[in-house]
């Protein structure tokens, strides 16, 4: 993750030398023109090497960081700052170092399984076998997705970033698994698992100044032992047909007791209906008796009659065919078939009817 740039004085000077040569040889005096020869060159040789140096301090100096990375500057070996994105200047010859930190790439473990299968079964068996809270055994495989967010920190606080990242994410998984019953490990309780997981490993790294920060925590794959998974999933097939029967039964009810509630209610109301009527209808019938007592007694003779007559014209009103004869005759023959009304005495009689003679 992290890329160191420059080299030491040292080192240029080791290849310098390589390629001047190992010396220029020995000579026994400097007035004749081989020592003007040899001074000259040795002049020379020094003015190369100052150039070069010069020119390599101006080249070192400068260095660009790209835009995933960060820069970690040291100074004689001590933290001195960080580099964000762009061209910058640092102190030549080994004086500043740079240490390049990629801080967006996002960096991904899992457990329990690998991508690529290069992981021995047993080891696998390993990672993701975990005790539930109600002492049942659950096969959790995840994966956990980080990245750097502070250079600093990754570099000189954290120690095999990678490895400490499994050992917690195990640690930290086991811990909230162990909290849950079985079965809510393999059903309901999967997202509060990831929450809950993701929360506690930040918080355990962030202790350690990691400098990591976790991107996303994931369970790919929950599951029973191989050796119970068909006796679970024969137990899980029997808790799905019963809450099928439940819903059903629900179902049910919820059409049929409003369907009675509602027929219940109309029974009600027409019985309350009912009660008005004939209570209404018998308070009137009282009130028109009272009425007719007081006629009554106001005038007896007059009331009878009066009631007679309304009597008799309700009843005569409900005849098809009527014939009405004086009751001091004699001898007539019973052709109607019909039995006749006797009038009071002194009272006279007449007959009427569309269809009959009188």
């Amino acid at each position: 993750m992290s890329q160191k740039t420059g080299r030491s004085f040292e080192q240029v000077m080791e290849e310098f030398n390589r390629m001047m040569g190992k010396g220029n040889g020995h000579t026994s005096g400097r007035d004749g023109p081989e020592g003007r020869k040899t001074l000259n060159r040795g002049w020379l040789q020094w003015l190369l090497i100052a150039a070069f140096v010069v020119l390599y301090g101006l080249i070192s100096s400068f260095y660009k960081i790209d835009t995933s990375e960060k820069g970690v500057i040291t100074r004689f070996g001590a933290f001195h700052g960080i580099a964000e994105e762009g061209p910058h200047f640092r102190l030549p010859f080994g004086i500043d170092q740079v240490y390049k930190v990629e801080v967006t790439r996002i960096h991904e473990e899992a457990f329990g399984f690998r991508r690529d299968g290069a992981i021995h079964h047993s080891d696998s068996r390993k990672e993701s076998m975990m005790l539930t809270g109600d002492l049942k055994v659950a096969m959790v495989e995840w994966i956990v997705q980080y990245r750097v967010n502070d250079p600093k920190k990754y570099l000189f606080s954290a120690f095999k970033v990678r490895q400490h990242i499994r050992d917690v994410s195990i640690s930290v998984m086991r811990r909230v698994v162990g909290d849950k019953l079985v079965t809510d490990v393999l059903t309901k309780d999967r997202l509060y698992i990831e929450q809950q997981a993701k929360l506690y490993t930040q918080e355990t790294l962030d202790r350690f100044d990691m400098g990591v920060m976790i991107t996303n925590l994931h369970l790919q794959n929950v599951t029973p032992p191989e050796e119970v998974r068909a006796a679970f999933n024969e137990v899980n097939i029997a808790k799905q047909e019963k809450d099928q029967m439940v819903n059903q039964a629900k179902g049910i009810y919820n059409r049929v007791i409003p369907e009675a509630e509602g027929k219940a209610a109309k029974v009600l109301a027409e019985a309350e209906g009912y009660a008005i009527r004939v209570v209404n209808s018998a308070e009137g019938d009282a009130e028109k008796f009272r009425t007719v007592l007081e006629e009554y007694r106001k005038a007896p003779e007059l009331t009878r009659k009066r009631l007679y007559l309304d009597t008799m014209e309700r009843i005569l009103s409900q005849s098809d065919r009527l014939t009405i004869v004086d009751p001091q005759a004699k001898g007539l023959i019973p052709v109607y078939g019909q039995t006749l009304p006797a009038f009071p005495a002194g009272q006279s009689a007449s007959a009427s009817h569309p269809s009959s003679d009188s």
